[in-house]
């Protein structure tokens, strides 16, 4: 089939690639504008814009999808299908009813579960243990098409978002090419999602970082790892700001009554410190605000923490 890819992130980039290798023939790729990146605000050109220039494919970066030179193009290229990959942008519906087949997106979570601009955090957030990707057809909602197929994969209890995100890329790349030959053969029709276990994830910002001492240690465990490594989580000691880059659980917890927050005691191992229910947790890496990340040992060769002391 002919194939109009829509993307603009590197989480794009595997299924494009893997596009290119198929059957089926990319004739347009369509990604966001350049955008002004670094300190010295350099204009900059998507990911997918620079791969595609380096396949040798014909790119639009247009400012609008509703009429004009897009539909255009797609209409001359007798496009059949689109595929979207982390796009940015909700397509209207005059676009959606261009190609023959629709348009497929692939989406990094088992829908219904985690809709939304950021299941992959969300997914390490929550604690899940298994995830994947859904391909499904794009309609007017959020997510809410009918589902073409799925493919689960495990959680490592090591990933952070950007281990998971590559892991994802990698499989949702052949997923979507299975879509495309299954669509050509017949072999898959969609599927209404179902009615439960319906989530929606929020879109991140910047005041998801702040610890809440008052969550079990595995929880903020968890937020670090869907948090890396963007916003992170911060803290404050004694009025400063701490951002935290290593966290573990301590099991079994020590014993005690002590308010969430409170320094437990410390180690050449880290900072225990109680959190909720109970629980604690050890801090092995973190960074004073304006000075270097460190391991906990060298930070406390700088700055004593004592027990008793309270995380804000």
């Amino acid at each position: 089939m002919k194939v109009a890819f829509f993307g603009t992130p590197e989480f794009a980039l595997p299924t494009l690639e893997r596009l290119v290798e198929s059957r089926h023939e990319v004739v347009l790729v369509v990604t966001r504008a350049d955008k002004p990146v670094g300190r010295h605000q350099v204009m900059t050109a998507p990911p997918v814009a620079e791969r595609a220039a380096e396949l040798g494919l014909a790119c639009l970066q247009p400012k609008s999808l509703k009429g004009g030179e897009l539909h255009e193009r797609m209409g001359e290229l007798a496009v059949e299908v689109g595929v979207v990959v982390a796009f940015g942008r909700l397509l209207p519906p005059e676009l959606l009813a261009v190609p023959r087949h629709g348009f497929v997106n692939l989406h990094p979570s088992l829908l219904p579960r985690h809709r939304g601009p950021s299941p992959i955090q969300w997914a390490l957030v929550c604690g899940d243990r298994i995830t994947g990707v859904t391909t499904m057809l794009l309609d007017e909602g959020m997510d809410t098409g009918p589902i073409l197929l799925q493919e689960r994969t495990q959680v490592e209890p090591w990933a952070t978002s950007e281990d998971l995100a590559r892991q994802l890329a990698n499989l949702g790349a052949e997923v979507v090419v299975k879509t495309l030959d299954g669509l050509g053969d017949g072999t898959v029709a969609p599927r209404p999602q179902p009615a439960d276990g319906v989530s929606v994830t929020p879109m991140l910002r910047r005041s998801f970082g702040k610890v809440d001492w008052s969550m079990p240690a595995r929880n903020l465990v968890n937020r670090l790892r869907g948090f890396t490594p963007w916003p992170g989580l911060y803290t404050k000691l004694r009025g400063g700001r701490l951002k935290l880059f290593g966290l573990e659980e301590v099991t079994p917890a020590p014993e005690g009554s002590e308010e969430p927050g409170s320094v437990l005691g410390t180690d050449e191992h880290g900072i225990v410190v109680r959190c909720g229910r109970g629980s604690a947790l050890r801090i092995t890496e973190l960074q004073r605000e304006g000075r270097r990340r460190l391991p906990v040992d060298a930070f406390l060769i700088g700055e004593q923490v004592l027990r008793g002391e309270r995380f804000e």
